[in-house]
């Protein structure tokens, strides 16, 4: 990982760059504006367009691996957040039976 972003954080690989700005972004209010997921990192790319294309300027091999692993890890990532989610929803749709309790029956 050669490519090193020099701004106000001296010498720092572009990974820890990318994830300091990805987590400095405000996606959330972009996403209550209406925007999709894709437009907001669309946006992201946008707004910071001289930084990433500094980051291409040296990309090696050893830069494309990490990307590769940071692709599989934000793959994992969104499928916990998914299978969590279903638990969530199967949890509420569970219904509690008593069966103590008796019908009335109607005469």
């Amino acid at each position: 990982m050669k490519k090193i972003i020099n701004k106000k954080h001296n010498n720092e690989p572009w990974f820890n760059w990318l994830t300091r700005e990805l987590n400095s972004y405000e996606a959330f209010q972009d996403f209550e504006s209406g925007m999709s997921p894709r437009d907001v990192a669309e946006d992201f790319i946008t707004r910071n367009s001289i930084a990433i294309s500094e980051v291409f300027e040296n990309f090696d091999e050893e830069d494309k691996d990490t990307l590769d692993q940071f692709l599989k890890l934000t793959e994992c990532e969104m499928h916990v957040f998914r299978i969590i989610d279903k638990q969530i929803e199967l949890r509420n749709k569970i219904r509690f039976v008593d069966f103590k309790k008796k019908k009335k029956i109607k005469s």
